[in-house]
């Protein structure tokens, strides 16, 4: 494990190889922490927890926010202790070293879920953060009473950054966002929630091609990361286009009559079932896409019923957001409240739903939600 954290360090600006090792460390059962403003390195490092070895992910890899600046996030904890909350990291920061798009990137990147989980919230709140950042170093640097300033004693206490009250992004765009800021998603994967609907449709993963080595047509499933369109010598469309499925990243070639028939659909973070050519050359796989449909769409009301568990109403207005962002459907969806005495009651919702595994992982996301039931 050591020698695999020095591997991804000395590999740590290069996404494509730590989406490699990501894999290896997948296969060897070794976890992949996400990084962690109070226990990350600016390298690649290892964390044990009894007799199981981890590797907790360094700063530094994380897209555009620079070693040195890195260095002095851990530097300062290593001195003064971890940060309590966000209030607490704000007024340690040196805004001189650390700008805006630096702390985006941390906050999508899941760099400060130990300080406040809701990653949207810190998001849209970096005005605020860096605006009080700012405000200390002055103290600071004025001689004025500062977090570590005055005349000996405890600090005084800081006073709560207050952070617009909104829920956090739904899953599937929580880990897009992780996605731009790693170069490949870590945490975990958007085609995870999907699994039993791809093991009944008999979709081959990328691994199991590789292990088999055999040419013949598959079924496949994929997350686009990126596509390059090219133009033929006789003046058609074709594209280079990169999936993400669970066991690693592959590229297939897509001819002018599927890329234009399924352009509007073709996003980064949009997944997709594909029909694929599997060609075998210098035994290493090529890829022939034949056709492809949004995974979304195929899982539509691949559940019978759903039954939502809350604990007061708090979630009743987020859980109404999700259910009308999808659609209305064939699911019908219960409601039931979770009363003080243990009682419960079952509300069943006067329309139905278009429900898909998406759609459950985003009503699981919402606070106050106990359990979801699928029948």
């Amino acid at each position: 494990v050591e020698f695999l954290a020095a591997s991804m360090t000395l590999d740590q600006h290069n996404t494509d190889k730590l989406n490699v090792f990501k894999q290896e460390l997948d296969r060897m059962g070794v976890d992949l922490l996400s990084p962690d403003v109070n226990k990350s390195l600016v390298r690649f490092s290892v964390e044990r927890d009894g007799g199981e070895s981890a590797i907790r992910y360094a700063l530094a890899a994380i897209k555009n926010v620079g070693e040195g600046a890195m260095a002095s996030l851990v530097q300062e904890r290593t001195e003064n202790g971890p940060y309590k909350d966000v209030a607490d990291f704000a007024h340690r920061l040196d805004p001189k070293i650390i700008n805006k798009r630096q702390m985006e990137n941390l906050v999508r990147a899941g760099a400060l879920d130990s300080l406040n989980p809701n990653r949207r919230q810190l998001y849209t709140g970096l005005e605020r953060i860096l605006k009080e950042a700012q405000t200390a170093h002055q103290d600071r640097t004025s001689n004025q009473m500062g977090l570590f300033g005055g005349g000996g004693g405890e600090a005084p206490q800081v006073a709560e950054i207050r952070l617009d009250n909104i829920a956090d992004w739904n899953p599937m765009d929580r880990l897009k966002e992780e996605f731009d800021a790693v170069g490949f998603y870590l945490s975990s994967h958007p085609l995870q929630p999907y699994e039993s609907m791809l093991e009944k449709q008999k979709v081959t993963s990328f691994a199991e091609i590789l292990a088999a080595g055999r040419p013949g047509h598959k079924r496949m499933a994929g997350t686009l990361v990126a596509m390059k369109e090219r133009t033929s010598a006789k003046g058609s469309r074709y594209a280079f286009v990169s999936f993400s499925d669970t066991t690693g990243t592959f590229e297939g070639i897509m001819f002018s009559e599927v890329l234009a028939g399924n352009r509007e659909n073709l996003q980064e973070g949009n997944s997709f079932l594909i029909d694929m050519d599997v060609q075998i050359e210098a035994e290493a796989p090529r890829f022939m896409i034949q056709g492809l449909r949004p995974l979304e769409s195929a899982a539509l009301n691949s559940v019978a019923e759903v039954t939502v568990v809350i604990g007061g109403t708090s979630p009743l207005v987020p859980l109404r957001e999700v259910l009308e962002e999808q659609g209305k459907g064939r699911v019908p969806v219960h409601v039931v409240p979770r009363l003080e005495d243990n009682r419960e009651v079952v509300l069943t919702l006067n329309e139905r739903y278009a429900v898909s595994p998406a759609v459950i992982q985003a009503l699981k996301s919402v606070q106050g939600v106990l359990e979801v039931v699928e029948g």
